[in-house]
């Protein structure tokens, strides 16, 4: 999961507490702020989520905008397989 955007106040606090109502665990969590510009990467388990994965992503989506951050949710070999030189 990726979160990127200007940087405020609350925005690990919101995304975590989302996830947390949802019985999303976060399982590893980096993020920097850039230039005044937020970046946060999860790993999270989705696996106990009270919702199915279309309505998560649809609703971090409504999550980010609210914020005026991008909210993005890929899986973990989707991820890898970009990455790969």
């Amino acid at each position: 999961m990726t979160v990127v955007g200007n940087d405020k106040v609350g925005i690990i606090a919101k995304v975590s507490a989302f996830l947390a109502d949802r019985s999303i665990n976060i399982e590893d969590i980096s993020q920097t702020v850039l230039s005044g510009n937020f970046v946060m990467m999860m790993m999270v388990d989705l696996s106990g989520s009270t919702k199915p994965l279309a309505t998560v992503k649809e609703e971090l989506t409504e999550l980010g905008d609210s914020m005026g951050v991008s909210i993005s949710v890929m899986h973990e070999r989707v991820f890898s397989a970009m990455h790969r030189i």
